[in-house]
């Protein structure tokens, strides 16, 4: 087993993949924790607007907050729509593309990755930010613990989905109960607490305090990203993929819509207050539960969960970019399956994003807030606008009622997101105004290649009548050794038309090497190859390009290579097969390949290569060639 198996698990075998399909529950935890915990950060998000102001308008954040869970309740009822029209995946990509055209479904692909990206990064901070307030003597390592986290996060989805999924089932399972617990016993029994009573909003608001409500609920929309992210996986799911995906929806929105009501109420009863040092939702547990072990299990708990949320990306990001890969927008190697079923490469690219994020932020969620929810807002806008015409064209019983809601979905989101670029540009929401449309060159950019490929290699038409070539084997080679003579049996193997070329600096190394191959007379002619410039490259490629331009059809080069058994053994090798490899595959036409002679420094040698041979005096294999060669 290598190093790479003993961190991400063995490979899986075809029919083992359906073990990593996940249940509704399991699917609360794989893609639906970033949507909870935005709980701990999404009522503070608002009070902190508020406070800035005044703290006579706090009142108003359980306005704002009901207005964000009838716009949750939209959000949710519309995604049970997506998951049963496109089941396959995507969410809002799959919409656009189907119903809006090409250009609404690159905005909305750009926008889902930068609200993954932003989702990881926020998590992260948000989760070691709780961690903080109940152990201040941890803030110096901030950053260290978010990097932590987040490799912890990435090795456990290259494991796979469904394995990362059941090791966040607990820590899950632990948040809701701890969370929804403490706001009953908040609510209902504050044991020894003293809350104060619930007061409506009696500031007065003038123009100035109207963009400060739209400033509130603009960050305290930051709750509902995540809401997406499960009709994004919909193929994640055991059978029946939709029927189970649509129940973790529904059971996200509910427990989701509790908890904002729930700490909002709180956290004005308690006048919990946004400080540096703690958060709103750590302020609203130690004041129902009191400071004792029952507040700490909590607090590590939206710790863990909050920097958990990252793996709703983790789960969301790859399979979008297997989709995108499909449709030639982003490169094919993102499609591609590892051992373990997974996307890796998607996978990798999410975490480098998220640590240059968060790196650039210093773990630091007020920087990260204002940048948040924009993408994933147009991603609704756009989901909406296209169920509506998806649901106009196919006219299933109930249509028109799906019409009028996707249509409110479309209006209100779409007022949403201009809400936040406006209320957030200049705190730095014009970062992501301005990714969004760079991802969408490089979309354009990555297709338009793409184009010129299928272009020249003919993809869809049917090939030519085949034709047999006039093949030349040429086998570059130093002197006598057992790998020249197993590249030429190779190349023999192949064609009768074999030639040994071997570069040669004077008049006597020439002379010394034509000698020693009429001793050896293998039977294959050796042309010495003269270089002025000490290069063992130029002149084969210069003999390569000549011949093509004479009498043959095709060149094939069979370069011998040396494979040592151990790993630090490549340093003793001065790999000058790999950099031929490369002049000649990037500047001629010729058919490239290696002839590996694996070598094991502890095996038997042959009694008799141990005799002193007057024709191998001098000589050295491919591999190992004289310095001057270099």
């Amino acid at each position: 087993m290598n190093l790479w198996q003993l961190v991400v698990g063995r490979p899986l075998k075809a029919q083992e993949a359906a073990q990593e399909a996940i249940t509704t529950p399991e699917g609360l935890a794989a893609l639906a924790l970033d949507a909870l915990s935005s709980t701990a950060y999404g009522p503070g998000a608002i009070l902190f607007v508020l406070a800035s102001f005044s703290t006579a308008t706090l009142p108003y954040a359980l306005p704002i907050i009901l207005a964000i869970v009838g716009l949750l309740v939209l959000l949710v009822l519309s995604y049970a729509q997506v998951i049963e029209a496109y089941p396959n995946g995507g969410g809002a990509y799959a919409v656009s593309r189907a119903n809006l055209g090409t250009g609404a479904s690159r905005v909305a692909a750009a926008s889902l990755i930068v609200d993954y990206v932003l989702t990881v990064a926020v998590s992260l901070a948000a989760g070691v930010q709780a961690l903080t307030s109940a152990f201040p003597s941890l803030l110096p390592f901030t950053i260290e613990m978010d990097l932590g986290l987040l490799l912890i996060i990435m090795v456990l989805n290259l494991r796979g989905v469904g394995e990362s999924a059941r090791a966040f089932l607990l820590p899950a399972f632990i948040f809701i109960v701890g969370i929804l617990g403490s706001l009953l016993v908040g609510l209902v029994h504050p044991f020894g607490a003293h809350p104060g009573p619930l007061h409506p909003p009696t500031a007065s608001l003038g123009a100035l305090g109207f963009l400060l409500l739209l400033r509130a609920f603009s960050n305290g929309c930051s709750a509902l990203t995540g809401v997406e992210a499960i009709a994004n996986g919909v193929p994640l799911f055991k059978a029946p993929e939709v029927r189970r995906a649509k129940n973790t929806e529904y059971l996200l929105g509910a427990i989701l819509g509790a908890m904002l009501i729930g700490v909002t109420v709180l956290a004005l009863r308690f006048h919990a207050n946004p400080q540096a040092h703690e958060t709103v939702l750590s302020q609203v547990i130690a004041a129902a539960d009191g400071r004792n072990a029952v507040y700490y299990v909590v607090v590590l708990s939206v710790t863990a969960v909050l920097g958990l949320a990252a793996n709703t990306s983790f789960g969301g990001l790859p399979l979008l970019a297997s989709v995108l890969a499909q449709d030639n927008i982003v490169p094919h190697v993102f499609g591609v399956r590892g051992d373990r079923h997974v996307f890796q490469y998607g996978i990798v690219a999410l975490a480098v994003a998220a640590a240059l994020l968060l790196l650039a932020s210093g773990g630091d969620t007020n920087a990260l807030i204002p940048l948040y929810a924009i993408g994933v807002f147009t991603g609704f806008t756009l989901s909406q606008s296209g169920l509506v015409l998806h649901w106009m064209k196919e006219r299933p019983n109930g249509w028109r009622t799906r019409v009028a809601l996707n249509a409110l979905g479309a209006v209100v989101t779409g007022l949403a997101t201009v809400t936040f670029v406006l209320s957030k540009f200049a705190d730095g929401a014009w970062v992501v105004v301005v990714a969004i449309p760079l991802i969408i060159f490089f979309f354009s950019r990555v297709h338009r290649y793409y184009d010129r490929v299928g272009a020249a290699l003919e993809l869809g038409r049917v090939p030519p009548p085949l034709q047999k070539r006039n093949a030349l084997v040429v086998v570059p080679v130093v002197g006598l050794s057992r790998l020249t003579a197993r590249a030429l049996e190779d190349a023999l193997a192949l064609s009768d038309n074999v030639v040994a070329v071997s570069v040669v600096f004077d008049d006597a190394q020439e002379a010394r090497v034509q000698k020693q191959w009429q001793d050896w007379n293998p039977g294959v002619r050796l042309i010495p190859l003269r270089s002025q410039y000490r290069s063992v490259v130029r002149p084969i490629l210069r003999f390569i390009t000549g011949v093509e331009a004479k009498s043959h059809d095709r060149v094939v080069v069979l370069i011998p290579e040396i494979v040592p058994k151990g790993l630090f053994h490549n340093f003793l090798h001065n790999q000058l097969g790999i950099l031929m490899t490369a002049a000649l595959r990037s500047r001629s036409d010729a058919v490239v390949a290696m002839v590996p002679m694996h070598v094991d420094e502890s095996s038997d040698r042959d009694p008799a290569l141990d005799e002193e041979d007057p024709a191998q005096e001098g000589a050295e294999d491919l591999a190992v060639p004289p310095a001057e060669h270099l």
